[in-house]
């Protein structure tokens, strides 16, 4: 079974600045995608790029707003300057954020529903 076969959370286009912070050390990525469990990240800063298994934080700002993502994950898989942030943790403010934009870029509220039940019926 293929990774986008077992994928059971919508991910969105979202085309956006952000930073990653690992280690004591913050870097530059560009958020090529999220998902109520993750996000899809292109690392564009000059340190050196986290390593699967690695714990971070991913910031982003939303457009022109004091609205901000915040969302704590490890580094499930690279290709090249891409890496994927598998979701462990996001805050209250953070997650309200999230669940309207994917329910805005979705267009289908039933749909929204069934992965956030999906996402609270996991461990």
């Amino acid at each position: 079974m293929t990774a986008s076969n077992r994928r059971q959370f919508s991910r969105i286009a979202f085309h956006a600045p952000g930073q990653l912070v690992c280690g004591g050390g913050q870097d530059e990525v560009a958020v090529v995608d999220l998902s109520l469990r993750g996000a899809l990240l292109r690392h564009k800063g000059s340190g050196p790029q986290p390593g699967i298994g690695d714990n971070c934080v991913l910031h982003v700002r939303l457009g022109q707003l004091d609205a901000l993502i915040r969302m704590q994950g490890t580094v499930a898989h690279l290709d090249g300057p891409f890496l994927g942030l598998a979701c462990h943790s996001i805050d209250l403010d953070s997650a309200t954020h999230l669940r309207r934009l994917v329910e805005l870029n979705l267009g289908d509220t039933a749909l929204l529903e069934r992965e956030l039940a999906a996402l609270v019926g996991e461990d």
